[in-house]
């Protein structure tokens, strides 16, 4: 299976590099300065589940290449228009395209595109992210990827990717509800996003301090609220497994969105919570979940202005 992988990134680059390392046919679609960091360096992953040094395969926007089999889609929310344009002549009769991406509505834009029987609905847990020698930093035991058919149908290239997967150094697997898995992925990285972010933290002093923990049940109430209109099947309660997993990870652990923020870079707050609001029934009263996006607009905005 020839595989193409849309950024290097702290998502691409580790699931790409862990293909690769396994040995599979893997080409990493970049824009020029990570060729040269690539080419010059390698591909280089730092983590916790074993650090890997590789030598990929790199391609630029708008060089030829023939179709690829399966295309990992993992950009920021913010690229998505223009990551589309640069990956539409690599995209064949048989491609399968597997988003990584947060959040459901890049789902409709992707099936709009390029059509729906090319979209797989996906998701992963991970934390990491790419540091400013250009290498993948992966902090915690989970790296898990999980895909499969949005009607929920377990169908061969579902089976193919499983088997493309195997041995490699991460957990795939496939789901006969990966709508369900999504939204609820949606609702985790929702809270931990907007939460880690407004209380510029990571979770152990948030949930230490006086109201932190009520405060973030309150928000994923909001969102869980909004959820179930989509996925009846998405349980009130999940506000409480969720925090006691949350209580049982690193209380260093921060969301990707914050450690952007730290980096002074941009943040997905309109995928993730304004995509939200605009989800969600008019008379929604969604306090916690409207002071997250006004204050992650406010910063953005001004991360605008800084940029010129």
């Amino acid at each position: 299976m020839r595989v193409l992988v849309i950024g290097a990134g702290a998502v691409g680059g580790y699931y790409g590099g862990r293909l690769a390392e396994k040995g599979e046919d893997v080409t990493f679609l970049v824009r020029k300065r990570r060729k040269e960091q690539l080419d010059r360096h390698g591909l280089v992953i730092k983590s916790v589940n074993g650090d890997a040094r590789l030598k990929v395969q790199t391609l630029l926007a708008g060089q030829d290449a023939p179709s690829f089999d399966l295309i990992l889609l993992s950009v920021k929310a913010y690229h998505l228009e223009q990551t589309l344009r640069d990956l539409a002549p690599y995209v064949g009769e048989k491609t399968t395209i597997l988003p990584l991406l947060n959040g459901i509505k890049h789902i409709k834009l992707l099936q709009e595109r390029f059509g729906s029987d090319k979209i797989l609905g996906g998701l992963c847990f991970i934390e990491s992210t790419l540091n400013a020698q250009g290498e993948v930093e992966q902090y915690s035991q989970a790296h898990d990827l999980v895909f499969g058919e949005l009607d929920g149908k377990v169908s061969d290239r579902v089976k193919a990717i499983a088997a493309l997967f195997e041995h490699a150094k991460c957990h795939a697997r496939p789901s006969e509800q990966i709508s369900v898995e999504m939204w609820k992925k949606y609702i985790f990285i929702s809270a931990m996003s907007g939460m880690t972010c407004l209380m510029n933290s990571s979770i152990g002093p948030i949930f230490e301090s006086p109201c932190g923990k009520e405060t973030y049940r309150g928000l994923l109430d909001e969102i869980i609220s909004i959820a179930r209109h989509y996925e009846p099947s998405i349980s009130p309660d999940l506000s409480s497994l969720i925090l006691a997993s949350l209580e049982s990870l690193s209380p260093n652990m921060k969301s990707s969105m914050l450690r952007d923020m730290e980096k002074g870079e941009p943040v997905e707050t309109d995928h993730f919570h304004g995509a939200l609001l605009q989800l969600a029934p008019k008379d929604a009263k969604l306090p916690l979940l409207k002071a997250v996006y006004s204050a992650l607009s406010i910063y953005q905005e001004r991360q605008r202005a800084d940029r010129g």
